[in-house]
């Protein structure tokens, strides 16, 4: 089933084991995907000399295998082939469970994991074409591998269509704890662990000090403009540090990139990890998985402390913490994010074959959508607040000649209807007549923008109408020894490469100011 360069690829790949892993398959012999499974996993195991396969036959509706290392279950399953997006995911699940891969998370981290509260099953449905999934499929395989009362199981929607159908399951990735939805859409392992703490609570760890960390720089977010500043501040001697959710930022929700000058095309995981292999090349320390909750910015020293337990002192920060999805923020659509809802047309749009969808936005990423989901769904309705629509002429053009999208103007979203389980609609008030109609649809892709992730800083610098932080020509805030940088920013036009300029710039003019001794 794997052609010949994967699995050379792969025999590099698990040369480093140092366990005995098996894949323990039961499935059902007359299911259409039985032989692909059982060639699937063959081929893994003979990348490996520390891997074998055990398969068991049933008359049940099955298709899945577990991870086992030394004999025992590691609390990871995969119903399904892990094919596609989730291929990384397997071999993830199995260096991971070895104690290697840089996607491990640091002591902090690990034992806020080992302190959850069990037992927890977590299942994460997906679809092997979603690029999101597989960002939330490996962070829950880690939490269940470090905490032995939590299991995770990865299951191909696509391959039980009629549980996704049962659970009403719109979105993927999904995820269920013990039977009840905890997540739908995009995630990380911080964002995912504290909804788990929050859900299922924590056993008591033992108090510590709270832990303190100087540094010259601080660098505030992981992504282009992130990177860049650390890796410039890096190369003038500087001791750096990178405070992020999750290094890549908004890359990890981006597609197909082609505007990237030298590059004539890449996709944001593969621009992610190009950044990380980066940052790794210089004596910067990353902190991932942060939660900013508290910052004094007006001193000498500026301290930020994190969810986990930390606090972070340097002489100068640079904030380069980028932007998030909008929200329509209008009744009824945080109920039904996942059950209707959605925000990415690529990893949902296949659950609205032959239905009628809505796209709220005529920006270019409105548009887009509009465009991509028109060759799935039976028809497509695209709202715009303003009088005209905002995307470039060529995608306008594109969308118009497409007999299937429908295109309104001057439309105020106000409500998203539901009948409890699902989305039934959408009601719009046209601008222009105050009247509000209500449309019957059966999805809603909302496309509005992003809004600055700058709430920690927002009580001490000045920031624009929409939450950006206002800087000058160098990035410099309102408050000495503070840089901004990137979408954070109220800089003109939201782009990679533009961010990663400005990342430069702010490190440069952080370094300046330090050597010239400007701070106060």
């Amino acid at each position: 089933m794997l052609d010949t360069s994967i699995k050379e690829q792969l025999q590099i790949i698990f040369q480093p084991l140092e366990h005995e892993y098996i894949l323990h398959a039961i499935y059902q012999p007359q299911h259409e995907k039985a032989q692909e499974l059982v060639d699937f996993l063959k081929d893994i195991a003979e990348s490996s000399k520390k891997i074998t396969c055990e398969f068991i036959e049933t008359k049940e509706n099955k298709l899945d295998f577990q991870l086992y290392k030394n004999g025992i279950n590691t609390g990871i399953n995969f119903r399904g082939i892990p094919n596609g997006h989730e291929f990384t995911s397997l071999l993830l699940a199995i260096l991971n469970a070895d104690g290697k891969g840089k996607n491990l998370p640091d002591q902090v981290i690990s034992d806020r994991i080992q302190a959850l509260k069990g037992p927890i099953t977590l299942q994460t449905y997906v679809s092997l074409t979603c690029t999101n999934c597989p960002d939330v499929v490996q962070a829950l395989n880690i939490i269940a591998l470090l905490n032995k009362n939590i299991t995770h199981e990865m299951i191909d929607g696509a391959l039980f269509e009629d549980e996704v159908k049962a659970l009403n399951i719109q979105g993927v990735p999904t995820v269920l704890g013990n039977g009840k939805q905890l997540h739908v859409g995009r995630g990380e392992l911080g964002e995912l662990l504290e909804k788990l703490e929050n859900t299922f609570g924590s056993e008591e760890q033992k108090k510590t000090d709270l832990i303190i960390r100087n540094y010259d720089v601080l660098v505030l977010g992981g992504g282009p403009a992130g990177a860049s500043a650390a890796i410039y501040s890096a190369r003038k001697g500087l001791r750096v540090a990178i405070v992020a959710e999750r290094t890549g930022g908004q890359l990890k929700e981006t597609v197909g990139i082609e505007n990237m000058i030298s590059i004539p095309q890449t996709t944001g995981t593969q621009l992610a990890d190009a950044l990380k292999s980066h940052i790794t090349q210089y004596p910067i320390d990353l902190y991932e998985n942060r939660k900013i909750i508290k910052a004094e910015l007006s001193n000498r020293e500026k301290v930020i402390d994190t969810a986990s337990g930390e606090r972070f002192i340097s002489s100068c920060t640079i904030i380069a913490t980028g932007a998030s999805w909008r929200k329509l923020n209008i009744e009824g659509e945080t109920e039904y994010i996942g059950k209707g809802v959605a925000f990415c047309p690529h990893c949902d749009g296949p659950f609205y074959k032959e239905k009628h969808v809505a796209v709220v936005g005529g920006g270019n990423s409105g548009v887009e959508a509009a465009i991509d989901l028109a060759g799935i769904c039976s028809k497509v309705t695209l709202f715009e607040f303003l009088d005209t629509l905002k995307a470039d002429q060529v995608l306008q053009d594109k969308a118009r000649s497409m007999p299937n999208i429908e295109i309104f103007v001057s439309s105020q979203t106000t409500k998203v209807l539901g009948d409890g389980n699902k989305v039934t609609g959408i009601r719009v008030k046209d601008r222009n007549t105050n009247e509000e109609k209500d449309y019957d649809l059966d999805g809603i892709f909302v496309q509005i923008g992003l809004a600055a992730n700058s709430a920690p800083f927002r009580e001490q610098l000045e920031v624009t109408s929409i939450g950006e932080i206002k800087i000058d020509a160098n990035c410099r805030t309102g408050i000495s020894g503070v840089y901004a940088a990137g979408d954070v920013s109220n800089v003109p036009f939201k782009q990679i490469v533009i961010a990663m300029g400005e990342g430069a710039k702010a490190a440069l003019s952080a370094f300046e100011d330090l050597i010239h001794g400007k701070f106060k």
